[in-house]
């Protein structure tokens, strides 16, 4: 069950990160998923999540990989270190365009249940990297 998580969590990665796939998204859900790392004000729902990479990361990031160092998994939960980047060619969070690679570390964890996403966790390393943007805009 471990590795059938682990892979669970890396298609949502690949398909939906990188790629984008609305309907690989859905069907990795649960209709009851919560983001207990959402920003405050955001929606804790699927909804946010999507939004995030949809209409904030995406459009920012050309390019946008996700790069996965490490998966742990124990029980129903997975845990993964990784990298997403991708080159600054459009606005992100109010920063001009600056045309530099840039790359957000992540460390999530997922709660899965019947093969869905449950819950989330996260931290990540977005404030620094704006931060450094800013800078150079």
């Amino acid at each position: 069950m471990r590795e059938i998580n682990k892979e669970i969590v890396r298609r949502f990665n690949c398909e939906v990160i990188e790629k984008g796939d609305r309907l690989v998204f859905e069907s990795l859900f649960d209709d009851e998923f919560i983001n207990h790392s959402a920003p405050p004000g955001m929606p804790k729902g699927a909804e946010g999540m999507w939004h995030t990479f949809e209409n904030i990361l995406r459009p920012a990031l050309s390019g946008l990989k996700v790069t996965i160092r490490d998966q742990v998994a124990e029980g129903d939960k997975v845990t993964t270190r990784k990298s997403i980047s991708g080159k600054h060619t459009g606005p992100l969070m109010g920063i001009a365009p600056t045309g530099q690679t840039v790359s957000i570390d992540v460390i999530d964890i997922v709660a899965i249940r019947n093969g869905k996403y449950i819950a989330h966790w996260g931290v990540n390393t977005l404030p620094s990297v704006l931060l450094a943007l800013q800078k150079q805009a």
